[in-house]
């Protein structure tokens, strides 16, 4: 044996096995690491679709579309339309690199004027056609015109690259939108690389919770938009029926609103705690707008009842016609009796005595009737010699054409008449107080949402009573809510400050003051929210945000 020879080292050789086995470790390595991402991704979309689902703000929602897109994807730039009106008109419009950020809740105003729906234009194309554009690079290509993105790049130094384009279709099939991503980017080294498969198909999945979540925003907002109609028509057609009631609605509810904001806004005192929400201070200004809408039921000649005697007219008229025709009965007696005297040549001195009487008569049923009249005005307080006064000509009686015996005011008169306080009487006032329970039977058969669930009992509450002598139904103390107590000030308030009342003139604000005070003393009205009304000014800050300079004067 050669001691100088090299000896060979045998090679290591894999079995076809040991081979098999590497592949297929490698194969699931990588089918392990394409699921992880994958399913992270699905995760993340998951999470993007819960996300959507709860933000009902269109502007909030469009804006959030955008930026979830474009995390997931890495795009530096994307940019939302919405089809509106034949065209695709901006939303969002965002490029990181450029430090561009419109539209949206957060972003600048838009000024680019809307995409005109031509297929030449690759946004258009998408919304027409309901297809999917994927560019590895916008300058490479001739499907498209791209002279606006290449403009734009010249006059930014910005360099458009892969461009994802995907249609946001509604329930319908309907497209309501395009999402276009600009230039995907590597995670690792930052270049500008194509939209891979994963991304177009997770964008279009996007795309389409987008829409969903577009449209349930719409919806909502167009079913609000309903509401608040409905409530403004229920105004409306109380306004139609009595001015006075439909103007005392709209100034109660703004009333009622500022006061709700000096008491969020107030830091001290017993108040400093009560806070209002955006979407507590919507109930509130509902609760306002619906708090009469139970007067839709209200007689307009009770609402609207300016004279005592008064119905669907003022049945003055009857009285006055009654004493003109007793009037003129008089003067025609006392002229056929002179003329009989005269007929007998009789002395002069009775003939004086005859004009005399009937002069006497006269002037009587004229005091009557000018008494009657001053009667039919409403008033603060009837003092007890007028009511004895009025029952006393109650009792008087003349005889018509027919020789039939009549009062010379009925009885129905005499109750009118005989008010003490304002314009109607007990009947008509509680016929009045129906109206609050008839809101609240109203209110309570509509369907409020969550957030609207308490004006049955907030609108229904503004004629209760701290001392529990209030209506419809007799709350008291902390029984009354919060809301409740706020619009009883504010109801009272308006209406002792109303102008446009046809039975009261309006009050100063010392006088009203005084009324507040002292039904808050009786137990009537909350003292701490009568005092907040008056020391913090309420309604002149009302009047300065609401009414007009003429109003104020």
């Amino acid at each position: 044996m050669n001691d100088n020879s090299t000896e060979k080292k045998p090679s290591v050789r894999l079995s076809p096995d040991e081979n098999l086995n590497t592949l297929l470790e490698s194969v699931v390595n990588e089918v392990t690491v394409y699921a992880e991402r994958l399913g992270g991704q699905i995760k993340k979309m998951s999470d993007i679709g819960r996300a959507l689902s709860g933000v009902y703000d269109l502007n909030t929602l469009l804006e959030m579309i955008v930026d979830q897109a474009r995390s997931f994807t890495n795009a530096d730039a994307g940019t939302l339309y919405i089809v509106e009106d034949n065209t695709l008109r901006f939303q969002i419009v965002q490029n990181d690199s450029l430090k561009i950020r419109m539209g949206g809740k957060t972003g600048e105003t838009i000024p680019f004027p809307p995409v005109e729906l031509k297929e030449s234009n690759v946004s258009a194309f998408v919304a027409l056609k309901g297809e999917s554009v994927n560019i590895p690079d916008v300058y490479d290509t001739d499907l498209f015109d791209f002279t606006g993105p290449k403009k734009f790049d010249q006059s930014t130094g910005y360099r458009s690259k892969s461009m994802l384009v995907v249609p946001m279709m509604n329930h319908d099939s309907d497209v309501i939108g395009v999402l276009q991503l600009l230039n995907a980017t590597n995670p690792v080294n930052n270049e500008v690389i194509s939209f891979s498969q994963d991304y177009e198909n997770l964008s279009e999945s996007l795309a389409s919770q987008a829409a969903v979540s577009i449209t349930n925003a719409k919806l909502i907002s167009n079913m609000t938009e309903l509401f608040e109609a409905f409530v403004k028509v229920m105004a409306t057609a109380i306004d139609e029926k009595s001015p006075v009631t439909g103007g005392h609605i709209r100034r109660v509810a703004d009333l009622t609103l500022t006061m709700a904001e000096v008491i969020h806004n107030h830091k001290e005192g017993i108040f400093k705690d009560r806070q209002f929400s955006p979407d507590q201070m919507y109930e509130l200004r509902i609760a306002a707008y619906m708090h009469d809408i139970g007067k839709v039921t209200s007689p307009v000649e009770i609402v609207e009842k300016a004279k005592k005697l008064q119905t669907i007219f003022d049945r003055i008229h009857y009285v006055r016609l009654r004493m003109d025709y007793m009037i003129q009965k008089v003067k025609l007696e006392g002229q056929q009796k002179k003329i009989e005297l005269l007929e007998k040549k009789a002395d002069l001195a009775e003939i004086k005595k005859i004009e005399s009487d009937s002069e006497k008569q006269i002037q009587e049923l004229e005091d009557i009737r000018a008494f009657i009249n001053k009667c039919n005005e409403p008033g603060e307080f009837l003092e007890d010699e007028t009511l004895e006064r009025l029952k006393e000509i109650s009792q008087r009686t003349y005889l018509d054409n027919e020789g039939q015996e009549q009062p010379f005011i009925t009885d129905d008169e005499l109750v009118n008449l005989s008010i003490r306080r304002g314009s109607i009487t007990e009947a008509e006032r509680k016929k009045m107080q129906d109206h609050a329970a008839v809101t609240l039977r109203m209110l309570k058969q509509i369907p409020f949402t969550k957030k609207l669930k308490n004006i049955p009992s907030f609108a229904g509450a503004h004629h209760e009573f701290i001392n529990g002598k209030g209506y419809p139904l007799g709350l008291k103390g902390d029984e009354i809510p919060f809301e409740g107590k706020l619009m009883a000030v504010t109801d009272i308030a308006e209406a002792l400050t109303a102008s446009d009342r046809p039975y009261k003139k309006a009050m100063p604000l010392e006088t009203v003051y005084r009324i507040l005070r002292s039904m808050a003393e009786n137990g009537e009205l909350d003292k701490d929210m009568v005092e907040l009304f008056i020391s913090e000014e309420i309604y002149k800050i009302y009047q300065e945000k609401h009414e007009t300079p003429a109003a104020k004067n």
